[in-house]
């Protein structure tokens, strides 16, 4: 009976460590996950996000520095004034063409919400843009979902620290290739009046590299880290791989306030136009959830048969 007993636990043990791997090699993230993933889009830009147009005009607050000479849309950004590293000016915005002086959010423990309502000053408001759910899901983002990226990163000579090149590649190659070109120059990024390839990206800015591998871009649809089950190690590894990549740079010619400074690319996936494309990508999504409840299901009933099985033979 004690053996019986054993082999009961051990058995149970295996099918809930099996379906776990399952899961997790299908990308199922946790409501909580699925949360800080939302509010680092919004950090990243939050109007985007949210499928609004940008307000208009500067973010109130933009008019307290005069280092930072960007207008229009970028200046309502998170991460403009508080950085891609989320240290703001004590971090790699601390000098440069993206200096405000405004601080970092990296280990805050002030009240999110509160402060983006504006209590702490009323030119930091959100409330008429972002709903309560949004609020919330930008700040478990802050508060819960941020990386210390300075241990992966060389702050002086922007490269990685550690990283595995071939491990890099072997991620790259499975999720970001196809996309973005075994070089990295199928999509051509257009930022601060620069066309560039991934490579110049992930060598000039590995802080937005790392934090839009890990979260997905704003306003995309794009295979993302914490979907794809990596570690903040993965994504250190696929920009070592990607500074390795050839570096592609073209100026172009920029006119009008803050145009030319958006550093979404310009040729990514997203929200399609066509509507028959539409209901294509809602019915494969619809299939994803389904199968993966199916498979939930199915470890279920295994673990009831195993129960039956159990206590057939002890009897």
């Amino acid at each position: 009976m004690r053996n019986s007993v054993r082999s009961f636990f051990f058995l149970i043990a295996a099918l809930l460590l099996t379906g776990a791997s399952a899961v997790a090699a299908r990308g199922f993230q946790s409501p909580v996950a699925d949360e800080i993933t939302s509010g680092a889009l919004m950090y990243d830009k939050w109007y985007a996000a949210l499928s609004q147009p940008a307000p208009a005009g500067n973010m109130p607050l933009w008019s307290a520095q005069t280092t930072n000479t960007r207008s229009g849309p970028d200046t309502w950004r998170c991460a403009e004034c508080h950085g891609w590293d989320y240290k703001g000016k004590d971090g790699a915005y601390g000098s440069g063409s993206h200096y405000t002086g405004f601080p970092g959010v990296f280990g805050t423990t002030a009240d999110v919400v509160i402060a983006l309502k504006g209590a702490t000053d009323p030119g930091h408001d959100f409330s008429a843009y972002l709903d309560d759910a949004s609020l919330n899901q930008l700040a478990a983002f802050i508060q819960n979902g941020l990386i210390d990226d300075s241990q992966y990163i060389d702050t002086v000579t922007l490269k990685t620290k550690g990283g595995d090149t071939t491990a890099g590649k072997t991620l790259y190659d499975g999720s970001c290739a196809s996309c973005h070109g075994a070089d990295g120059a199928k999509i051509i990024f257009r930022t601060e009046g620069i066309n560039e390839s991934l490579g110049a990206v992930a060598n000039r800015d590995p802080y937005r590299f790392l934090h839009r591998t890990r979260f997905g871009v704003a306003g995309t649809t794009m295979p993302v880290g914490v979907t794809l089950g990596w570690t903040p190690a993965d994504g250190r590894d696929v920009l070592a791989y990607a500074q390795s990549l050839p570096e592609a740079q073209e100026s172009v010619d920029v006119t009008g306030a803050g145009q030319g400074s958006e550093p979404a690319p310009q040729d990514v996936g997203g929200p399609s136009d066509s509507w028959a494309a539409g209901i294509f990508t809602g019915i494969l999504a619809a299939l994803g959830t389904l199968g993966a409840a199916i498979l939930f299901l199915f470890f279920i009933i295994m673990i009831g048969v195993a129960v039956v099985f159990v206590l057939r033979r002890s009897k």
